[in-house]
């Protein structure tokens, strides 16, 4: 039910051109496709009711009640529970820790102001969460006949990491989105398409051949083609909202805060989390307040060298087809920001007064405890065998030296001992360590890399030439080793040089996308070959299967790939047994599948579908694969 990836894009592209020249006529094009689809399904549905309605005043008319009437009855009974139980699509409530006006009439103040502004609606529910995010989310009560709830979430550490006017600004943008006939209505769309989505589970997995029949035809062509047209007016609300966000609170302030936004995120990510986790080396309990540790973390001025390497990151990511949202070069095109190295510095200046502190007022010091109490208990278990895993390493690091005092290492305890040798020890000790593992595999990946890093650090260009080897034996350290050097370069007044990094992560951004495109989705076209799986993985895989009793036939076999073939994509195609009476069983097929994703010991990704009756012509171009068939219950043919 999708388009080959390559077309989806250049519909894409043909589409934004289109919303670009006629946006309103766009819309219309969008608002029919909405309706088509429930058009189809309630015209389907008419016609069931009717030949139910028709078949039962025949019967009342007849005075009678065959075999042939009664088994019509029962069948468009369940076809017609199948397609309102599909229907029927429920929205759960968003999670997070519910805020009242009472106790942060700041907040309610500024989103009170800002609605009323943009003409969008109130909303229903405040929700804080320990994300680094701003939504708003609208939730029907009714399905599909509406009656919206609107909340907003908002994470505490972009509170934290943001002030007053630039955090406004991102509620702004998210107001936004509900504002105004284009915004409300590129609203209802977003809505329709996780309906949708939701939907075509709902037919598109069941084991009713009847249903799969009259839908498939159907729905094989309207649902890429409404993803296609839904997911331009996506992005051009995006743009729409950055738009809204100007006008209340001007270019400069939208402009930093989303800035902000992707420099922060890798900050907390790559740079806050690991401090806290660092600490398991010599606390065997988490810290208490971590929170608060990180409210001091974002008020400061972050190091220069860490904001313009996570920015020249940021900057150099270009807009793809796999998200909605514009890239951020792309969005400061759009509001006309032009970014200086004046303007940087201001950017991450000290933050005096963060927006936590303003809207939150003194419920600030409550909500941190909240959030550091609620993370230190999810995270004590694991951090207390950190520890103990720690100490591990550090007498396997201790046993190690003392052998190599006494015999030559392996390479891999070689490699062991440099690695631990770094963790604890630093970067000087580790050097002389790390040259003696190249010196006997000269394309030893993970050295190379090592090497090379702690030489840029030390403003050693040789480490470039370590890096380049190490990114030709594993393909998953490019991007991030080509940002390594286009660091060093630019630091070191290269900039031409450091550009071409910079085209290199671009192009293999590319690269890596369509790697997952081409392993997201299984199409007609595709080929297949044997799989490589050892016997004795096999009969472990088999074993497990045996305990789904409505497993009745597996396949398993990879897919050719044409992006990153050495790192392989399994398939299991999975039959199972469904009585005509019980529907679709969406749920169950995807509770089956979930179990099965969680269970599997075998390498790489794994790709595993429910073979139902209108996969028949699939099913046939298995059997030809050799050694496809792994699984087959007995007393089953």
């Amino acid at each position: 039910m999708t388009f080959n990836q390559e077309r989806f894009d250049r519909l894409i592209q043909k589409l934004e051109v289109f919303a670009n020249k006629q946006p309103r006529l766009y819309k219309l094009h969008v608002a029919f496709l909405a309706t088509l689809g429930y058009a189809y399904i309630f015209l389907v549905l008419a016609v069931t009711l009717t030949l139910l309605v028709g078949i039962v005043f025949l019967m009342l008319n007849a005075h009678s009640v065959n075999a042939s009437s009664l088994k019509g009855v029962l069948f468009l009974l369940a076809f017609a529970l199948v397609l309102v139980r599909s229907l029927w699509v429920s929205f759960p409530p968003p999670t997070g820790l519910p805020l009242q006006s009472k106790d942060v009439p700041n907040l309610y103040s500024v989103t009170n102001e800002i609605s009323s502004k943009l003409k969008a609606p109130r909303f229903h529910h405040i929700l804080l969460t320990n994300d680094f995010n701003a939504v708003v989310v609208q939730r029907p009560r009714f399905g599909l006949l509406g009656w919206q709830q609107n909340y907003l979430i908002v994470g505490l550490p972009l509170m934290l990491a943001l002030p007053p006017e630039q955090f406004r600004a991102v509620l702004a943008h998210e107001l936004g989105h509900l504002s105004g006939n284009y915004s409300r209505f590129g609203a209802w769309i977003y809505r329709q398409r996780l309906t949708w989505y939701r939907i075509v589970e709902g037919l598109g997995q069941g084991g009713n051949e009847v249903s799969s029949l009259i839908f498939d035809r159907f729905l094989t062509w309207y649902s890429p083609f409404f993803n296609a047209y839904s997911f331009v007016l996506a992005r051009m609300d995006e743009y729409e909202a950055d738009r809204c966000a100007v006008e209340l609170t001007g270019e400069q302030n939208i402009a930093e805060a989303l800035i902000n936004f992707q420099v922060k995120a890798r900050f907390l990510e790559r740079y806050f989390w690991s401090s806290i986790y660092k600490q398991v080396e010599t606390e065997i309990e988490p810290p208490k307040m971590t929170y608060m540790a990180m409210q001091q973390a974002l008020s400061q001025r972050l190091h220069q060298e860490i904001t313009s390497s996570y920015l020249v990151e940021a900057l150099t990511r270009k807009t793809n087809n796999a998200d909605t949202h514009p890239c951020l070069t792309d969005r400061l095109k759009a509001l006309g920001y032009t970014l200086n190295t004046q303007q940087e510095l201001t950017i991450f200046a000290p933050i005096e007064i963060s927006a936590a502190q303003e809207l939150l007022g003194n419920r600030l010091g409550k909500f941190i405890e909240y959030f550091s109490q609620a993370w230190r208990e999810k995270i004590a278990t694991p951090w207390r065998q950190k520890y103990v895993d720690f100490q591990q390493s550090i007498a396997t690091l201790k046993d190690l030296n003392h052998k190599s005092q006494k015999q030559q290492l392996t390479l891999e305890e070689a490699s062991k001992r440099a690695f631990l040798t770094f963790e604890f020890e630093g970067e000087e000790a580790a050097i002389p360590l790390l040259k003696e593992i190249i010196h006997r595999e000269a394309h030893h990946a993970s050295a190379n890399y090592l090497l090379g890093q702690i030489l840029l650090n030390k403003q050693d260009a040789t480490g470039i030439e370590y890096i380049e080897r190490a990114m030709d034996q594993d393909s998953s350290i490019v991007i991030e080793g080509c940002q390594i050097i286009c660091y060093f370069l630019h630091q070191q007044g290269k900039i031409n040089e450091a550009k071409s990094y910079q085209q290199r992560v671009e192009n293999y951004n590319d690269f890596i996308l369509k790697a997952e495109q081409e392993r997201y989705n299984l199409r007609q076209n595709d080929k297949f070959k044997s799989h490589d799986i050892s016997d004795i993985e096999l009969n472990k895989l088999c074993k497990q299967l045996s305990h789904y009793p409505h497993i009745t036939t597996v396949y398993l076999f990879q897919k050719e790939l044409q992006y990153f073939p050495e790192k392989p994509l399994y398939i299991l195609a999975v039959k199972r047994e469904f009585s005509w009476l019980e529907g679709s069983h969406e749920a169950d097929n995807s509770k089956l599948v979930n179990s099965l994703l969680q269970e599997n010991e075998l390498p790489g990704n794994v790709f595993i579908f429910i073979l139902n009756n209108d996969l028949r012509n699939m099913e046939k171009k298995l059997k030809v694969i050799p050694n496809s068939m792994i699984y087959q219950k007995k007393g089953k043919k």
